[in-house]
């Protein structure tokens, strides 16, 4: 089997400036700097359009999350920058060069949301197979330690639970020390001390220099990894950002109340929705606030109930604020 020598690792770095200030339509310029360069791809599969004219870059050393419900189109976008499929139209650039050539795949590390793992081999031995393709791999058994599976080392794949697959697919994304790493979904059936610890690991790779580029719809993974996070809903970027701008953006509280007035107009309310039943939903950054301006203000309400919008309702909230 040909071996091919991947590109050295890439140094440490600061984040560049697009995980620093909100992110436009990326210029042709930007590109010259970018591991991840994107430029308006559409992506269709028969009469669904999974991606519809998206540009994105991605700097070295970034950590960028892509948020978005299921559907939205992010594992269509990293099955195009890892060179599984091409667009439609649009060009996608990976570490300078097309991501369906093999030299340019070289840097790359990959975990999509489904891995098939030979049950017969042994954890040691899959690790070995795969880093035996890389001139200098992470050492078998300080990846197996990294990632809480030493214990597991002889114990065959087929014979691993869901937690434990995932971790071992995510490791071996690592194992080559790559320069960018494409993570789908990584946690997905972890239970919380696993996802810790492999939030751990992708922390540090990135503090080594790594570029990160993954996907979830769980918006508490983002905001524990990510810097820079970009929104996508129905094959549109909603929103490309800073994690706190974009938190400041979902942080919303939902105030529910019954009133004769209609409450819609408020200070301090982003977003309004009267029900059938005559129930007022408030959106609002300050719940506590909005509640004692409506007493200051003598406004006659009852049936009082607040707590944190959905992920859902905050995805929402920046689909109508994309279309506004």
């Amino acid at each position: 089997m040909t071996r091919t020598r991947p590109p050295e690792r890439a140094p440490a770095v600061v984040p560049s400036p697009a995980a620093a200030a909100p992110s436009a339509a990326p210029s042709e310029d930007s590109a010259a700097g970018a591991v991840v360069a994107v430029r308006g791809v559409t992506r269709r599969f028969g009469d669904v359009v999974a991606l519809d004219d998206v540009s994105l870059d991605v700097g070295p050393g970034e950590l960028v999350g892509l948020l978005g419900p299921n559907g939205a189109g992010k594992s269509t976008l990293l099955s195009l920058v890892s060179g599984q499929r091409r667009p439609d139209v649009g060009t996608v650039r990976l570490l300078g060069g097309d991501p369906r050539d093999a030299a340019s795949r070289a840097g790359l590390g990959i975990t999509p949301q489904e891995t098939g793992l030979p049950a017969t081999l042994r954890v040691r031995e899959v690790v070995d197979f795969v880093g035996g393709h890389f001139a200098e791999p992470v050492p078998t058994g300080e990846l197996l330690e990294q990632f809480g599976l030493a214990d597991l080392a002889r114990r065959q794949t087929g014979a691993l639970s869901g937690g434990q697959k995932r971790r071992l697919a995510v490791a071996l994304s690592l194992v080559g020390r790559p320069r960018v790493v494409l993570l789908d979904e990584p946690t997905t059936g972890l239970d919380v001390g696993a996802r810790q610890a492999l939030w751990d690991a992708i922390r540090a790779y990135h503090a080594g220099g790594g570029t990160v580029l993954l996907t979830s719809h769980y918006l508490e993974e983002v905001q524990a990894l990510a810097q820079r996070v970009v929104v996508i809903d129905r094959g549109v970027v909603r929103a490309d950002d800073t994690l706190d701008a974009i938190l400041r953006r979902v942080g919303l509280r939902r105030v529910v109340l019954r009133a004769t007035a209609d409450l819609a107009a408020w200070p301090g309310v982003v977003r309004a929705e009267r029900l059938d039943d005559g129930t007022q939903e408030l959106y609002t950054a300050d719940a506590d606030a909005l509640v004692r301006s409506l007493v200051r203000d003598d406004v006659d309400f009852h049936d009082l109930r607040i707590r944190g919008a959905s992920l859902e309702e905050a995805f929402e909230e920046m689909v109508t604020e994309a279309a506004r």
